[in-house]
């Protein structure tokens, strides 16, 4: 591991067991993540983002390869690690402040650091007014900002997101996305974001990386220097969006074919 890495990720594979065979969901990943960048992994679907990023998490550890944060080995969860996953992942039986309140009454913290910390992240992402309402009556990008908030109150200085965005409507999108970019800037994580969206990537991301299809690998490192706020319509976006959409077009063919051939088989 590098001295300037949060996150490294060594000769890490991933094999499961399908219809009697082995299959590589991972192999031969190496990716080092300095601390407070913010990184993508775009890729089409099978490629083995969710895969990586679990394996990051500590849900799933990789068949062989390491993985370490500040130079410790990953061996299961930790709240040095928040996760966002897409479908919101709330209690549906707690309000909107008692869903944030969870994880801080898990650790044991005094109740005033509690009540001090949930306020906080109700101004921070407008949710004063919702704060004693159940997941059931919040639209999806409200709930998402509970679970982001959720994540938030217990500190984890990385934030890894699966694509936490992918079932809101556009504009909905587009304004937790800027969301996520003012607290980024303001609280310095390290985030690990996962999407499909070539546009989302190049817009949220210090860098984004390109898996390849099954068995997933890196295809493609690519540091976006375009200035923050990211205009979307200009020439230097659209030309990095054009390089991308030819690497996955050419993932997603091999992920189609490999479609094709198992509908021949079977």
């Amino acid at each position: 591991m590098t001295e300037r890495s949060h996150i490294s990720v060594q000769g890490v594979h991933k094999l499961f067991q399908s219809g009697g065979q082995e299959v590589y969901a991972l192999k031969a990943i190496d990716l080092e993540i300095a601390r407070g960048e913010f990184v993508c992994l775009l890729g089409p679907s099978g490629c083995g983002k969710s895969t990586l990023l679990n394996a990051v998490a500590g849900f799933s550890l990789p068949t062989s390869g390491t993985i370490a944060v500040d130079g410790v080995a990953v061996t299961d969860p930790g709240p040095d690690r928040g996760m966002v996953f897409q479908e919101y992942a709330l209690f549906p039986w707690m309000t909107v402040e008692q869903n944030i309140a969870f994880g801080l009454q898990v650790k044991g913290e005094a109740r005033t650091v509690i009540q001090d910390t949930v306020s906080g992240l109700l101004g921070l992402l407008n949710l004063q007014d919702f704060r004693k309402r159940y997941p059931k009556d919040l639209s999806g990008g409200m709930r998402q900002r509970v679970a982001i908030a959720r994540v938030l109150a217990i500190d984890s200085p990385i934030m890894l997101m699966d694509e936490p965005f992918g079932a809101l409507d556009a504009l909905t999108r587009r304004t937790l996305q800027d969301e996520l970019l003012r607290l980024w800037t303001d609280l310095k994580k390290t985030i690990l974001f996962v999407t499909h969206s070539i546009e989302e990537a190049l817009y949220l991301a210090d860098r984004t990386v390109v898996m390849t299809y099954r068995p997933g690998t890196l295809k493609r490192d690519l540091r976006v220097d375009l200035p923050r706020p990211r205009d979307v319509a200009s020439p230097a976006f659209n030309a990095l969006k054009k390089d991308l959409s030819q690497l996955l077009t050419e993932e997603q063919t091999r992920h189609d074919q490999a479609e094709f051939r198992g509908a021949a088989v079977d």
